[in-house]
């Protein structure tokens, strides 16, 4: 295997951990801006105000995209198994 199949692997791992991670960080980095925004606005300070939603949103978006994220990453594993013979030698 040579450096450029291995810089090639890691590039295809990175881009698909990109896009698998992607929709959960967006709607954390949203809903945790909106929170503080709404908590900077009416002078609240409890952290359980930020922490419980943001938490229940990614609960909810990790549920309801599950079949998308198996699917991407089973394609991702066909796609890679049946390059093996191609990395081994």
């Amino acid at each position: 295997m040579t450096p450029d199949m291995v810089a090639e692997l890691l590039r295809q791992l990175m881009k698909e951990a990109m896009i698998l991670s992607a929709p959960v960080l967006i709607a954390a980095v949203l809903l945790g801006f909106v929170l503080s925004l709404l908590q900077t606005l009416t002078s609240l300070q409890e952290q359980s105000l930020t922490s419980v939603p943001r938490l229940a949103a990614v609960a909810l978006i990790l549920l309801v995209g599950m079949p998308w994220f198996l699917s991407r990453m089973a394609v991702y594993t066909r796609v890679l198994l049946s390059d093996l013979h191609r990395y081994l030698g």
